[in-house]
């Protein structure tokens, strides 16, 4: 069986790569399509799935060609919500007439069809090859249109091929109301896209619960963590290029990982706190931007932090396992990133207070959450005085990893695998 693979930043990679590694060692091909810019082909995650038997990796303008590439990033660029909002309604409208959508899904299909038959071949031998195609999940947000991804899926479903779409990361979050415009407990109606997926796989009942209003039961598979789950992390440890960073053993070393913007995140606070923890003597901190849109956090830019001589910021140059391994300590601001750290048994502290929803390590472990200024100024100095003993309840992190990672069990990659089988039968 043959799957190709869409694949398009940083976050989906990390995600999707246990699932395509595990689909090639149960025996099957794999064709990757980077669709982002062509240094994404120098991943290490993905120079490890080139080098596999049974694997082909492109980049999508090498596919396409230098024009169709260009009117690609045109059409996707009229499409994006922030090029959009910086123009009032009529000129919106004057781009949307620009390409009519009419045009852009024929030119869409043309790009789908172009990439389906270099990985299976012409459409009349499609009964030839079975498989299907994978992408990440899909939203109304997505750096991919939806319309390409539409097109895509209508063109592999003419063939007879099947089309999964495959976790990106995880819910940080337990409650619903997460980003600075949600303010009604209404379905999310930018999860609909997910309709035109055979299966969306889903890691847990926090994520499944974003997609069931859109979804019949059959359509919607909850199969547990493929990047957190220990299957993967065992295999990551010895992948991982070596770390650039020589922790110095009399520090106390704080991570912080950081979300996007549109999330409902109190960034003066978020500095404020990170200011106080910089105070404690012999502690050094660094700050993970996110690897999407770090540029628009405003702490990233404060000139104050940047002086401390103690913070330092990171973007991509740092991988966020290199971070976790360096660490004593990770101050989670609901980021899934933070799950890693959990399943290695280091500290983690969900500073709820920094932002308006709550987090999913909270809302397991308590004793990780940080309520207001004293509990974030107490813990993090208890942490730096005792760094050894217990930190977490253990009947809590049990349960954690239970309804979170390990969902139902441990032998989380091969229910991918066999999900991706049943939608090629």
């Amino acid at each position: 069986m043959k799957a190709l693979f869409f694949l398009r930043h940083y976050n989906d990679i990390d995600h999707v790569t246990p699932v395509v590694d595990k689909w090639l060692k149960a025996g099957h091909v794999a064709d990757i399509v980077m669709m982002g810019s062509r240094k994404s082909i120098n991943d290490y995650r993905v120079r490890y799935l080139g080098g596999l038997p049974g694997t082909r990796v492109w980049w999508i303008g090498d596919v396409v060609g230098p024009l169709r590439l260009f009117r690609m990033g045109f059409q996707k660029l009229l499409l994006n919500r922030y090029f959009r909002a910086l123009f009032p309604g009529r000129l919106a409208s004057s781009l949307e007439k620009v390409i009519s959508k009419e045009r852009r899904v024929r030119f869409w299909t043309g790009i789908a069809n172009r990439v389906l038959e270099q990985s299976f071949g012409s459409a009349s031998n499609a009964d030839e090859v079975k498989g299907l195609v994978a992408f990440d999940w899909i939203s109304g947000n997505s750096v991919f249109p939806v319309e390409f991804v539409e097109s895509v899926v209508a063109s592999a479903k003419a063939r007879g091929l099947g089309a999964v779409s495959l976790p990106h990361g995880d819910s940080p979050h337990s409650s619903l109301l997460v980003r600075v415009d949600e303010l009604d407990m209404a379905p999310r109606l930018k999860f609909s896209p997910a309709k035109m997926f055979d299966c969306v796989v889903v890691p847990n009942e926090l994520c499944a619960r974003r997609f069931r209003p859109f979804l019949k039961d059959s359509q919607l598979a909850v199969l547990g963590s493929p990047r957190y789950c220990d299957e993967w992390l065992e295999r990551l440890d010895k992948l991982l290029p070596p770390s650039p960073l020589k922790p110095d053993p009399k520090k106390f070393k704080i991570v912080v990982f950081l979300r996007k913007t549109d999330f409902s995140v109190f960034w003066d606070e978020v500095g404020r706190a990170i200011k106080m923890w910089a105070t404690f003597p012999d502690v050094e901190i660094m700050v993970k931007a996110h690897t999407r849109g770090g540029w628009r956090q405003p702490i990233s830019r404060s000139a104050g932090l940047r002086r401390l001589s103690n913070v330092t910021f990171v973007a991509g140059e740092l991988h966020s396992s290199h971070l976790l391994d360096w660490a004593d300590l990770v101050i989670d601001i609901a980021t899934s990133v933070a799950f890693e750290a959990v399943k290695q048994g280091k500290p983690v502290l969900a500073a709820d207070y920094l932002h308006a929803p709550n987090s999913t390590v909270g809302m397991y472990m308590p004793e990780c959450v940080l309520s207001d200024r004293d509990e974030a100024y107490i813990k993090v100095q208890n942490l730096i005085n005792n760094r050894s003993g217990n930190f977490y309840s253990p009947e809590n992190r049990q349960r954690f990893l239970e309804e979170v990672i390990d969902v139902p069990d441990k032998d989380v990659l091969p229910r991918f695998v066999e999900t991706m089988e049943k939608l090629v039968d």
